[in-house]
């Protein structure tokens, strides 16, 4: 198995995304005009078949606010009483798609469909300016000033700032199918959203080993039990990372070795936060992560808050696997920035000029260590017809060679003659030749992705 190597996506402002993406663009010198031909070029490259199937969209107005404001709650919610947290998501009109009553849960989930409503008050959707924007002032001028209102101990702004940060992800995807549709002389990315009219938003925390003993705690212990021992007499054991007390408001720094995340990569697949897999919409887009690290002033396993700490060795603990050159690429992005990643729906609409990733979540080897982040999931309608017939997808996966792309009849053979860690990769994901026909509507192609996945007898039902 080759080694695993730091990837740094291509990197597209969105000032510059704009621009591309306007209807009507206007005229710019020759030298801008070549700029922004070099920009679309890199977007080309980083999304088509040879590049890595995603890029980062940097400078987005009021991200970093709403960011900051959101992704802590996931693990408050986590961390609840079942009860309550029931509460807090039935009032703001979010639910789970994982089970929320298993202590072993790897991640905790909170979902909710969004809606495509073109958003007059978001910054970016007034004109373009005559001769483009000023890429430093775009955000500063459209940031919320006032992140206080946002940034409150309890939940009475989750739904809010839940449906502002997916309304602007949401643009950021429709604004990079636009492009793409442009850059590919197809038409069919855009409109398939819009007809879509709805997106998925999921609020994730992934579990660090503390967070599992907290959810064992007996209930009457984990809310505030008089047992407890006092904050001075208060350790982590050092299987969890932490060794001395720690108190609300303590500036945590972790410092981690590359080779603390690098080996942990190369390990069993059951080290991973999130197995690997294609996602099966058009595009899928990601906050950059959050890392957070527990501290308790209440005794062994009572969490009261938790710090904000830098990520493993600089990583998102999101990696690809490149099939062609046998490798791991471990992604690196800026902490504000999107990540965009393919997914083998545009794989298909695009006719092979997208390319889908294939990726998994790492959980490095910290135990008081936890990753939050939030994501919206872009996808056609459901009775969109997936035509594969005459379409060079087929062909151009064969050329990249990704591990679920082995020919159909020959998968079996092509899973058979991996070893090692590559073998585990390709067992884990079903073919899209098995769960895909010609003439399929994208609720088909979604049942039965799920299934081969998930469903009884799947590649990771019981992973």
């Amino acid at each position: 198995m080759g080694a695993v190597e730091i990837l740094e996506p291509f990197e597209l402002h969105f000032a510059d995304l704009l621009l591309l993406s306007c209807s009507s663009p206007a005229v710019s010198p020759p030298p801008e005009t070549e700029r922004l031909e070099s920009v679309s070029g890199g977007v080309m490259a980083a999304l088509g078949p040879s590049g890595p199937g995603l890029l980062c969209v940097t400078g987005v107005p009021a991200v970093p606010a709403l960011r900051r404001a959101l992704l802590p709650l996931a693990q408050k919610l986590a961390l609840l009483d079942g009860a309550e947290r029931a509460r807090i998501l039935k009032s703001h009109g979010l639910g789970s798609d994982v089970p929320l009553k298993n202590p072993d849960r790897t991640v905790s989930s909170f979902a909710k469909q969004l809606k495509y409503m073109g958003h007059p008050t978001l910054p970016w959707t007034s004109n373009l300016p005559e001769h483009g924007y000023d890429n430093g002032n775009l955000s500063k001028e459209n940031a919320i000033e006032d992140e206080q209102e946002l940034r409150d101990p309890g939940f009475e702004q989750l739904g809010n700032t839940f449906n502002l940060l997916g309304s602007c992800m949401m643009e950021v995807g429709l604004q990079v199918a636009r492009l793409c549709d442009r850059k590919t002389g197809g038409q069919e990315l855009e409109s398939s959203l819009l007809d879509s009219g709805t997106a998925k938003g999921r609020l994730i925390h992934y579990h660090s080993k503390l967070d599992n003993l907290i959810i064992r705690e007996p209930k009457g212990r984990s809310n505030g039990s008089s047992r407890r021992p006092t904050a001075s007499h208060t350790a982590f054991p050092q299987e969890f990372g932490i060794l001395t007390t720690l108190s609300p408001g303590t500036e945590l720094q972790r410092e981690t070795k590359s080779s603390d995340i690098l080996n942990v990569s190369r390990t069993s697949l059951a080290d991973l936060w999130q197995q690997w897999h294609y996602d099966y919409g058009i595009f899928t887009v990601l906050t950059a992560p959050m890392f957070l690290m527990a501290y308790d002033v209440n005794g062994p396993h009572h969490i009261s808050g938790s710090n904000e700490c830098s990520p493993p060795d600089g990583h998102t603990c999101l990696q690809l696997f490149d099939n062609v050159r046998d490798r791991i690429l471990m992604v690196k992005a800026p902490p504000e920035s999107f990540i965009v990643q393919v997914g083998e729906s545009a794989d298909i609409l695009s006719k092979g000029k997208l390319r889908s990733t294939l990726h998994s979540v790492i959980r490095p080897g910290l135990g008081d260590l936890c990753r939050e982040t939030f994501v919206v999931f872009l996808q056609p309608a459901w009775d969109k017809i997936l035509c594969i017939s005459n379409n060079s997808v087929a062909s151009t996966r064969q050329e990249v060679s990704t591990p679920t792309e082995a020919i159909c009849g020959d998968h079996d053979e092509e899973k058979e003659s991996k070893s090692g860690r590559q073998g585990e990769i390709v067992r884990a994901v079903p073919p899209l030749c098995s769960r895909l026909r010609d003439g399929m509507t994208f609720a088909e192609f979604s049942r039965e992705t799920t299934r081969q996945y998930y469903g009884g007898g799947g590649t990771q039902s019981r992973r």
